[in-house]
């Protein structure tokens, strides 16, 4: 069985798919969907959840669904993060052979790593075209957190064949420049990479909630209080110890609360952390689900966007995106250089801190809850970035390109 090559269908591959909410499902439901109403066929493969109501087969507004078995025991845990990992993967293969023809595009994300390789030989042996949608690169992740120089020697062989995969691939899609910038110096050709970046969950449907209207402030009993808010994946990517530092020195202003909501392999760490340190002002709740989204993240005054040292090219938070829609004023903690914290200072949304300096941040938000005007202005300018990035509009017309016939 072959596709139409005027009109070839897309295979999209990745652990999670709606009704997941994880970022990536999110990202991936958003543009599957967005693609089918264009008329192109559209496949996802997917993780079950595991729930017996769950069909292994569905069609969803365009989009047909097939979901494997995999086990998902958790993202705390090493070793059934591994487990799922590698389940994923066997189950993606085996779906891979019977699901993929000839003249199909091929679109594997990074949840799990692995699928770069295992999507090469795929898209290779069933004679389709391949795309790398590149949300994070691993291992380099690991590399850089851990800085184990025996995790890099082991890694050297994976990194040979990912980089092959890469370079034998139609196209790699990085979400940022600087993520861009790091594929091609693995020698994949310039005219192969392309930079198509994130959005926000649900395209234009996010937009910002009055406070007056705001339910979900309410139902926090958050009335009276400046809100600094981090929402989103508790990972460890994120540099969150300088935030709780910084809660321990804002401590005496009862005023001021800091909130996690969100879940991740961070979480039950900083959870202790905050009560070790007895810190009063900082909670954490749970993610909220998609229908909230706008709600949840017009709770935050302002919001913080975090990245390790060394992490700056290796991923870029998408959670960037729900912020601007809401019109939020935006504190980045994280290395000074880099394109993220170029664009925050460029656009006048927010401030950036160092990630080494929790004062500074301390007092960052000292002012910013402070000076109302000025939060006002950097609202105003995130609005402007947010309709400069075009959004899930903007994404829809370039993959609509790079995966046009011919």
């Amino acid at each position: 069985m072959t596709s139409d090559p005027a009109h070839p269908r897309v295979v999209f591959v990745n652990r999670y798919y709606w009704p997941d909410e994880l970022a990536t499902a999110q990202l991936l439901t958003d543009l599957a969907e967005g693609l089918a109403a264009r008329g192109v066929a559209v496949t996802a493969i997917a993780s079950h959840d595991g729930a017996p109501t769950t069909p292994a087969r569905v069609a969803r507004r365009g989009v047909e669904i097939t979901r494997v078995r995999a086990t998902r025991w958790g993202r705390r845990s090493f070793a059934g993060k591994a487990a799922d990992y590698l389940t994923f993967t066997l189950a993606a293969r085996r779906a891979l052979r019977t699901r993929l023809h000839a003249d199909d595009w091929l679109v594997a994300l990074t949840d799990p790593p692995a699928l770069a390789p295992l999507a090469a030989s795929a898209a290779r042996r069933a004679r389709a075209r391949l795309v790398h949608w590149l949300q994070d690169i691993h291992p380099e992740i690991s590399l850089t957190l851990s800085g184990s120089p025996l995790l890099a020697l082991l890694a050297r062989p994976w990194m040979r064949r990912r980089d092959a995969a890469w370079r034998h691939a139609d196209a790699c899609v990085a979400i940022s420049r600087d993520m861009a910038a790091l594929v091609a110096e693995r020698g994949v050709p310039p005219a192969r990479v392309r930079v198509i970046p994130n959005w926000a969950p649900g395209g234009d449907a996010l937009a910002p909630v009055p406070a007056e209207a705001n339910l979900l402030r309410q139902e926090l009993g958050l009335a009276g209080k400046f809100v600094v808010a981090y929402s989103g994946n508790l990972g460890r990517v994120h540099a969150l110890e300088p935030v709780l530092a910084a809660a321990a020195l804002l401590r005496d202003e009862p005023d001021l609360l800091f909130l996690f909501a969100g879940d991740g392999p961070r979480r039950p760490a900083l959870e202790a952390q905050a009560r070790q340190l007895g810190l009063a002002n900082v909670r954490f709740g749970p993610a909220q689900p998609r229908a909230r989204l706008a709600e949840s993240l017009c709770v935050g005054d302002v919001h913080l966007v975090t990245l390790r040292a060394g992490c700056e090219r290796l991923v870029f938070p998408s959670k960037l995106y729900g912020i601007l829609a809401v019109a939020r004023p935006i504190v980045y903690v994280g290395p000074p250089a880099g394109e993220l914290a170029e664009a925050v200072r460029r656009s006048g949304a927010g401030l950036t801190v160092d990630v080494a300096d929790p004062p500074a941040l301390a007092a960052a938000l000292r002012e910013l809850r402070a000076d109302a005007a000025r939060r006002v202005a950097m609202a105003e300018a995130a609005t402007r970035w947010s309709r400069a990035t075009g959004g899930l509009p903007a994404a829809l017309a370039a993959w609509t390109e790079l995966l046009a016939p011919g």
